[in-house]
């Protein structure tokens, strides 16, 4: 991934807006052509990036599983399938931002702070 790209990632400071954006403009699809294609064959999740996203990014297992298995068979759509990936996103950011709120610049100071090293051999 190229920092000079910012299409490229999703990144903390990213609004929801931003995230919605790059998912749907930028994610490639495993579904097919069109929707009766999809509805009959399924996609294809070795090449779907929303779902190789989710693996990482959804914290339930059985939802996973459940998403994957209803997308291979057709049942699920491309937009669907991204719409979740995009409130899995989008809560993660938001929380990460509601952490950093909190930080202060004492606290950053102390965690920069020169101290000793544990003995870790003696």
């Amino acid at each position: 991934m190229s920092a000079s790209d910012p299409n490229s990632a999703i990144y903390v400071t990213d609004t929801n807006k931003e995230i919605k954006t790059k998912v749907n403009k930028y994610a490639f699809s495993g579904g097919r052509d069109s929707v009766e294609e999809h509805r009959k064959f399924g996609a294809n999740l070795e090449v779907d990036v929303s779902i190789k996203w989710l693996n990482f990014f959804l914290e339930d297992d059985d939802e996973l599983e459940n998403i994957k298995k209803e997308y291979k068979e057709g049942k699920l759509l491309t937009g669907e399938v991204k719409q979740i990936l995009i409130n899995v996103l989008s809560e993660m950011v938001e929380r990460h931002k509601s952490a950093r709120a909190l930080v202060t610049e004492e606290m950053v100071d102390a965690y920069m702070a020169r101290r000793p090293l544990p003995n870790m051999f003696g």
